[in-house]
C-alpha cells in the first residue's frame, strides 16, 4: 500500500515575485473567463483567423522542405532524416530562409549567422532581456500602453520596466529622453526601448517615417537599443507598408523580434530574433550578440523544434519566400474586419461620441480600443461574459495611465462577418446598461 503524505504547503513570498504580478494573473484571468463562457463571442485573444487552418499544408510544407535539403543544400537521405529528428543547431536550421525572407518582403538585408531561431517570439524576448540585464542597475523601457509579454519577460529576469509615453505618432520622443536622463540620474542604466512600430498591441497604432526617423537618432544619441517587435506589419489596411525600424537602421540600434504566429502558422511557435550588434569578448574577440542569445538558449530550451521550424520554411519555399504574398486571404480578411467593426461602432454609437464612448481609428493590424465613461475592468469583463456573451480585454492589463482603467481593446482578428455585427450588439447592450447603471 502505498504511503500518503499531506501536501507541501509552499507560499508565494517564497517563489519569484513575479507570480504575483498582475500582468501574469490578467492573462490568467481572461483564459479562464473564455474557458468559463465557450459561447461568447470573443474580441479578446489576438490570435490569426482560423478559417483557413489546412492541416493537409503541413504535410505538404514539410515535403517542400524536405525537397530544399535535398536539392538546394546537398543532403543525402539520412542528413534529411537527421536534420528533422535531431536536436539540431541551437542558433536554428532555418536561419538562412529567414534572412532571405527578410530581404524579399522587407528588403532588409542580414547576416544570416545573426538570426536566432526560437520557440515564440517571446522567447526571442526573454533572450535578448537575459543577455542585457547585467545587475540590478538594468532596465528596459516600453512604450505604453505595452504588449503584457514584454512586461512578462522582464519581470522574469528582474528587470523593471519603465513605461515611456506612447501618443498619437507611436511614440513620445520627449517622454523616452525624459525617462532616459531621469534614470540615469538615479544610477539605473536603460538598456533598450521596447516597441511595436506597426499596428502596436493593444492600441493599434503606428508609427509614421518621420517618427521612425527621428526615434533612430534618438536612439544613436542616447546609446539606446531599440526592440522591435514585428507581428502585424504585413496586415495594413490600405496595403502601404512603412520600412521596419531594423531596415532603416544604419547604426546597428535594432534588435528585431520576429514571429510567424500570425503570418505562418501559429501552432508550430517559432519566431526569431536578428542580432546582429557586435560583442568584444574578455579575450579581446568580436562576435555577434546572436551567439551570446545562442548561449542563453542553450540552457533554456536546448533548440527549437526542427519539425515545426520545417513546416515554417516549407511556407516559405512554397510561396517564394514571401509570406506577403502566402497571406494575400488574410490581409484581405483583417482589412473587411477592421471596416466592418469601425461601421458598427458608428451605427451603434453615433453622434460622435454623444454616448461617452469613442475610440481610435488604426490603419491595420489586430486591434481597435474604446474608451468609455466608467471603470472597463475585469467585473465588468465578467458581466458581459457571463450575461452578454461578449468577451474583451481591458486596457488596464497593458499599462498604468490613469485612462487606461476606462478602456477596453477589441481584437477583430479571429471573427469575421455576422458574427462581428452580432458581438458589437451584445457590446453595445453592455455599455449601454453600464451607462445608465
Amino acid at each position: 500500500m502505498t504511503q500518503r503524505y499531506p501536501a507541501t504547503l509552499l507560499r508565494t513570498a517564497e517563489l519569484h515575485a513575479s507570480l504575483e504580478d498582475k500582468s501574469l494573473g490578467s492573462m490568467n484571468f481572461l483564459n479562464e473567463i473564455a474557458q468559463r463562457f465557450p459561447e461568447a463571442i470573443s474580441f479578446a485573444p489576438g490570435r490569426p483567423y482560423e478559417g483557413f487552418f489546412d492541416t493537409d499544408l503541413v504535410y505538404d510544407y514539410l515535403r517542400r522542405f524536405e525537397q530544399y535539403l535535398r536539392e538546394e543544400k546537398g543532403y543525402d537521405e539520412a542528413q534529411v532524416r537527421r536534420t528533422l529528428f535531431q536536436y539540431g543547431r541551437t542558433n536554428g536550421i532555418i536561419h538562412e530562409l529567414i534572412a532571405r525572407h527578410l530581404e524579399v518582403d522587407e528588403g532588409m538585408t542580414v547576416d544570416p549567422e545573426s538570426v536566432v531561431v526560437t520557440v515564440g517570439c517571446q522567447e526571442a524576448m526573454f533572450l535578448a532581456l537575459r543577455a542585457l540585464r547585467v545587475d540590478e542597475r538594468d532596465v528596459v523601457l516600453a512604450v505604453s500602453p505595452s504588449y503584457v509579454g514584454l512586461t512578462g519577460a522582464a519581470r522574469l529576469v528582474d528587470m523593471p520596466v519603465l513605461e515611456v509615453a506612447g501618443g498619437p505618432n507611436g511614440v513620445d520622443l520627449e517622454s523616452l529622453e525624459r525617462v532616459v536622463y531621469e534614470a540615469r540620474a538615479r544610477g539605473l542604466r536603460p538598456r533598450a526601448c521596447y516597441l511595436v512600430a506597426d499596428f502596436a498591441n493593444p492600441s493599434g497604432i503606428s508609427l509614421d517615417l518621420a517618427t521612425r526617423h527621428a526615434l533612430l537618432d534618438l536612439a544613436e544619441r542616447l546609446d539606446l537599443l531599440l526592440l522591435e517587435d514585428n507581428p502585424y506589419g504585413y496586415f495594413a489596411a490600405d496595403g502601404v507598408r512603412l520600412p521596419t525600424m531594423k531596415s532603416l537602421d544604419t547604426r546597428g540600434r535594432v534588435i528585431y523580434l520576429g514571429s510567424f504566429a500570425k503570418t505562418g502558422l501559429p501552432g508550430a511557435r517559432i519566431g526569431y530574433a536578428v542580432a546582429d550588434q557586435r560583442v568584444l569578448g574578455a579575450d579581446g574577440r568580436e562576435g555577434l550578440l546572436a551567439d551570446e542569445l545562442s548561449k542563453i538558449k542553450s540552457m533554456l530550451t536546448v533548440n527549437t523544434s526542427p519539425v515545426a521550424q520545417a513546416v515554417i520554411a516549407g511556407k516559405l519555399l512554397t510561396h517564394d519566400l514571401s509570406l506577403y504574398r502566402a497571406n494575400e486571404r488574410e490581409i484581405a480578411l483583417y482589412r473587411n474586419n477592421l471596416h466592418r467593426v469601425l461601421a458598427g461602432l458608428d451605427r451603434l454609437f453615433p453622434s460622435a461620441g454623444a454616448s461617452g464612448v469613442t475610440w481610435n481609428v488604426p490603419g491595420g493590424g489586430f486591434f481597435i480600443v474604446l474608451t468609455v465613461p466608467f471603470p472597463a475592468d475585469d467585473a465588468l469583463l465578467e458581466i458581459s461574459a457571463r450575461d452578454y456573451g461578449v468577451l474583451w480585454t481591458p486596457m488596464s492589463y497593458f499599462g498604468s495611465e490613469p485612462e487606461a482603467a476606462h478602456q477596453l481593446r477589441l481584437s477583430y482578428s479571429q471573427v469575421d462577418g455576422a458574427e462581428i455585427d452580432e458581438g458589437l450588439e451584445r457590446l453595445a447592450a453592455v455599455l449601454s446598461v453600464q451607462r445608465q447603471g
